[in-house]
């Protein structure tokens, strides 16, 4: 499998307290079977769909308090140089750059609005082996209450391209303030990232984050299984030129959304550059 370029999503993780717990909450929500346990790296377990590695889940470190979440990896030739760009653009260093094995090199790092994200240099493990697909990562977008400093980070650690999406004449649509990054040209067909600017509608208490999204068959289906597993709807199921999506929260606490990619409906928004 190639590499991804740099700055496109890579891999995604995450931390649980019970690891048994989100294996069978995702196992049924999202169709993931899981590999061995990796003891010597913390108990890191992979997920995969279809026999191919589209995630992972881990326990805390030991004596660690940290909130169960989801981390998205970007893609970097070269993690320390990454890093050095996130510190020089006013982000934050939560793990300077650690070789894993003979996996690869990971950072993870904070941008200057809150939300915290890794970089992923590959050695033997590239990232995802599925994207796009049913069971796999689809999009991501980053949620901030500070879009300015977004905006003004991402390009400087990234070769993004930007341009502001065009959300309509509807109330609704002039009140949102979404830009897409893209990679290898501009529009949404080379669009890798999203940034949504985060409303009155988000409780103050909730953070800037990286919203990931998983592919499923079918949208309305998957939120009742992550229901029926405990997990919460926050938003949808709601029908989009992109897909029918939702974001819920897992069992644990842990923000996604899921997507069926085949069930699009309405216009394309336009997009103009900034």
């Amino acid at each position: 499998m190639s590499e991804y370029p740099e700055g496109a999503p890579c891999w995604a993780d995450a931390m649980f307290a019970d690891v048994e717990g989100a294996k069978a909450f995702y196992a049924d929500v999202l169709g993931w079977t899981f590999g061995e346990a990796s003891s010597e790296y913390g108990n890191y377990t992979q997920a995969y769909s279809d026999g191919k590695a589209v995630a992972a889940v881990v326990p805390p470190m030991p004596g660690a308090d940290a909130p169960s979440q989801w981390c998205l990896y970007f893609a970097s030739p070269d993690a320390a140089a990454t890093a050095e760009k996130i510190k020089s653009a006013g982000g934050e260093l939560l793990m300077e750059p650690m070789q894993v094995g003979t996996f690869g090199t990971m950072v993870i790092a904070k941008e200057p609005s809150g939300a915290v994200f890794g970089v992923w240099q590959p050695g033997q493990h590239k990232g995802f082996e599925k994207a796009g697909k049913p069971g796999s990562f689809a999009w991501a977008e980053v949620f901030s209450r500070d879009v300015g400093k977004v905006d003004g980070f991402l390009p400087k650690v990234f070769p993004y391209e930007v341009q502001q999406m065009d959300m309509g004449d509807s109330p609704e649509g002039a009140a949102m303030d979404f830009k897409i990054f893209s990679l290898g040209g501009r529009g949404p067909e080379n669009a890798v990232l999203g940034r949504m600017g985060m409303g009155d509608e988000f409780p103050p208490e909730i953070p800037s984050y990286v919203q990931v999204y998983f592919g499923v068959p079918d949208c309305d289906e998957a939120v009742s299984k992550a229901q029926k597993r405990g997990g919460q709807l926050h938003f949808g199921p709601m029908d989009s030129p992109f897909g029918r999506f939702a974001a819920l929260t897992d069992q644990q606490g842990a923000a996604f959304a899921v997507i069926d990619l085949s069930k699009t409906s309405g216009e394309m928004p336009q997009t103009k550059d900034v």
